[in-house]
């Protein structure tokens, strides 16, 4: 049985030009312990997606069901990740992951120091956000969210505004977060070599409206190396991919 379930046949926002359809049969499934990444064009309704899964945006036509309960609000067993850490500027680091949590509990202290060490900011626990960079700052805001053991993560272009030294440190880090805690995550990319590196499947979206053009499986072990033959014969072939999506949106929008 899988963890996620998504059937989404059709989501529109309103604008003053009118109706906008922002996703059309968007539909997948996901297993528990799969990580899964999201790629496509700009404005393709990715991070639509993500906040429908969420149950930030409820308002579309069709049925997301996790772990055979239907998604209709947002609840601590879905953990998001924003592109900005958004943690609270007055608290420590310790003190921002366990945030609502009472951090004097023994077991939520454990738990803590647990994460920090897994995030690699062992001597930071006492810093404050202005005394972190911005990729310190993204592993306790993805920190926090594990805190709360939920039965997904989802990461929406987390490491987009990152340099791309810190950005690949960033995606060892997570792939780290991954392997020792199993948690089901989708993360939305526009990094091609990223989607690959980290994912055991992409999930390939075409605009105009946002629907899945192809789910396209990642059979390669971890650790991975982006220079290595596999993972460049695999990116070539998702480069191609990605070709045929901006075809069809060109063909699209002249109306052919």
């Amino acid at each position: 049985m899988p963890l996620l379930k998504v059937s989404i046949r059709q989501k529109t926002f309103d604008t003053t030009k009118g109706k906008v359809q922002a996703l059309q049969d968007v539909s997948f499934q996901c297993k528990e312990g799969e990580f899964i990444t999201i790629i496509g064009p700009s404005g393709c309704g990715k991070s639509t997606l993500l906040k429908a899964i969420a149950g930030l945006d409820t308002n579309f036509d069709g049925e997301i069901f996790l772990d055979g309960s239907e998604v209709k609000a947002p609840s601590i067993d879905k953990g998001f990740i924003f592109q900005e850490p958004r943690l609270f500027p007055w608290m420590t680091v310790e003190k921002n992951i366990a945030s609502d949590l009472p951090l004097k509990k023994a077991e939520i202290k454990k738990e803590v120091e647990r994460l920090i060490k897994l995030i690699r900011l062992e001597c930071f626990e006492a810093a404050y956000p202005k005394e972190l960079s911005g990729g310190m700052a993204q592993r306790v805001a993805i920190a926090r969210a594990l805190l709360r053991n939920p039965k997904v993560l989802l990461l929406d272009e987390p490491f987009g505004a990152l340099d791309a030294f810190t950005r690949s440190h960033m995606q060892e880090v997570l792939l780290d977060i991954w392997q020792e805690n199993r948690t089901t995550m989708l993360f939305v990319t526009h990094d091609i070599d990223e989607a690959i590196y980290l994912a055991k499947k992409v999930i390939i979206m075409s605009s105009k409206p946002g629907t899945i053009r192809e789910i396209f499986p990642v059979d390669l072990p971890f650790p991975r190396k982006k220079s290595s033959s596999s993972f460049q014969e695999i990116r070539h072939l998702l480069l191609n991919k990605f070709e045929k999506v901006d075809e069809l949106e060109l063909v699209n929008s002249a109306g052919i």
